[in-house]
């Protein structure tokens, strides 16, 4: 009721203003200050903070005579101007790429309102609302080579910080309200930790620690602690006058050959939320959006269904918002077409497709599966819905849900070999079946030879039936990702005979040492014997080990004793 009571105050001045002619001088419907006079009470009155909830509530819409944003901007400069070479040297970048400004410009139109109101509320400076210009070009999509996202470019660790929600369903860092929101709290709690707007800048480019670090440094060397005095990388170095190159475009265009576009000083959209689930496209669509301009808007929402139960802040241009409850009250189709599914065991996409009826192709592009992978138990992942009964998507499962995926390749086991011979990398890669590479990775060497008596680390599939070995000694044996399991049992080789070794006066006979490998969790490992001269591995229960082991040290033993007596 309050926003539609300040509406009705908004309108009631545009119409006084309107008919200015009618009673005053003709002048006056075109006076600057009535004007102002109205986008200012329009800026007072109608903000995007005012939520309108389109299922029980109106959209009012919202006209006035417009004012130019751009002076408005100039008007709440407040930090002092940097004059350096690297400001000219920015400065001469943007004016010879003219069109680039125009496209940054252009796009900013869209959010540059809600953020100018943003810092006025707060007394910061309104070259701040150039930042984005710097940061992302504007672009709430923008997304850096180290994850930074966002027209603020937020880390996610930073973004977290600041209570920016990263989950399955929404990334808000892309957020237009959230994102300006926790900048600006970044922004004012480092201003307050160094008290400078420039040593502030540079904290949130390169971080505080290392700006608190530089400080700290000059002061030991008894050097300035300005912004100007500071070691720092050259990024940083060009941060602020990259920030004043733009402040200084946006304060006289002309003079660097450059136009602005004209920003008028009111809200460019509104808020509205429903309870329901609703399709990305179907919002779109009864909003009178196509889907890229409902996406420049909202580019938080990372499915195709805006989920009811998160209380959504769906972003829409006036008029639009007003055309999106009239078709949303006379829709009658589904407004979702999605659902969610959660998987109970490891399982590659085509066979998850295959069990529930769903297109393989549609589920793992929607749910941005890459190729090669398999998705983990208890992932959640988005599906077409079966009917239209189905409900919609749970608070619960919009708070929890996670998608957990790992590479699609068959179960291994890691080995631990004791070579009993010098022999190449080449040679075990190629006993065993994994590349030379994959051997050199796994064991962290460059080298190409193998001496007699290292230890090589292998990983193999499990239930794969080892080769026959020219004398090495297999001494550990695991599935992976348990950890190296320590031995179990000693078995004889029995291709292999006992010898007489006349240096040493005993005999030995070459032995292979494994232990049961473990299955997957919560299953057990049924024991069973296999021939060592057929080239397979021995299994035994873990209960038999202890024994088994006794049996080896005794047949050890007695071995050691018939060499001695000459048998």
């Amino acid at each position: 009721m309050r926003f539609i009571f300040s509406a009705l105050l908004v309108l009631t001045l545009a119409a006084c203003a309107s008919q200015g002619p009618a009673t005053n001088s003709p002048t006056t419907a075109t006076n600057p200050a009535s004007q102002q006079a109205v986008a200012d009470a329009l800026r007072k009155t109608a903000t995007a903070k005012e939520t309108i909830n389109v299922d029980q509530g109106s959209v009012t819409q919202l006209t006035s005579a417009d004012a130019d944003l751009w002076g408005r901007i100039r008007r709440g400069f407040q930090m002092p101007d940097l004059q350096t070479d690297l400001v000219d040297m920015q400065v001469n970048w943007y004016a010879q790429r003219p069109d680039y400004v125009q496209r940054m410009t252009e796009r900013s139109q869209k959010y540059l309102y809600h953020i100018v109101e943003e810092l006025e509320a707060r007394h910061m400076p309104t070259e701040l609302a150039l930042l984005p210009f710097i940061e992302s070009a504007y672009s709430p999509q923008a997304l850096s080579v180290a994850k930074a996202a966002g027209m603020w470019q937020f880390m996610p660790g930073t973004g977290r910080t600041y209570n920016l929600k990263q989950n399955m369903w929404q990334d808000e860092r892309r957020d237009v309200l959230a994102s300006t929101s926790a900048a600006l709290d970044y922004l004012s709690r480092l201003h307050d930790m160094f008290g400078d707007w420039q040593l502030a800048l540079a904290a949130y480019n390169w971080g505080e620690g290392n700006v608190q670090r530089a400080i700290a440094r000059n002061e030991a060397a008894g050097l300035p602690t300005d912004y100007l005095s500071l070691r720092m990388p050259n990024e940083t170095r060009n941060y602020v006058p990259k920030l004043q190159a733009v402040k200084n475009i946006v304060m006289n265009p002309q003079m660097y050959g450059l136009t602005l576009p004209s920003i008028p000083n009111h809200p460019y959209f509104v808020t509205v939320t429903t309870s329901h689930d609703i399709d990305v496209d179907t919002a779109a669509k009864l909003a009178n959006l196509s889907p890229d301009e409902f996406r420049s808007l909202n580019p938080s929402f990372r499915k195709p269904v805006i989920l009811g139960a998160t209380q959504p802040q769906i972003l829409l241009p006036f008029d639009n918002a007003s055309a999106f409850e009239r078709n949303l009250k006379t829709y009658s189709g589904s407004l979702s077409s999605w659902t969610t599914y959660t998987v109970t065991e490891r399982a590659a996409p085509a066979a998850i497709a295959q069990k529930i009826g769903v297109d393989a192709d549609t589920l793992m592009e929607v749910n941005k599966i890459p190729v090669g992978m398999r998705l983990k138990p208890g992932s959640t992942i988005v599906v077409p819905r079966a009917s239209d009964d189905d409900e919609d998507i749970s608070a619960d499962v919009a708070e929890s849900a996670v998608l957990a995926i790992e590479p699609d390749v068959p179960d291994t086991r890691k080995m631990l070999i004791r070579v009993r011979r010098n022999q190449s990398m080449a040679a075990i890669a190629v006993r065993y079946g994994v590349s030379i590479g994959q051997l050199k990775a796994w064991n962290r060497t460059h080298r190409d030879q193998v001496s007699r008596g290292q230890v090589i680390v292998l990983h193999v599939p499990v239930g794969k039936a080892m080769p026959s070995e020219p004398g090495p000694e297999r001494i550990a044996t695991d599935v992976q990702g348990g950890g190296v399991e320590k031995i179990g049992t000693r078995v004889a080789d029995i291709k292999s005979d006992s010898r007489y070794d006349k240096k040493k006066g005993r005999g030995h006979s070459a032995v292979v040492k494994v232990s049961e490998p473990v299955g997957k969790v919560g299953s057990a490992s049924k024991p069973t014997t296999s021939g060592a001269s057929k080239g397979k591995v021995t299994k035994v229960s873990a209960s038999t080990s202890s024994k088994a082991s006794k049996a080896a040290a005794d047949s050890r033993q007695t071995t050691a004793a018939n060499a001695k007596k000459g048998k």
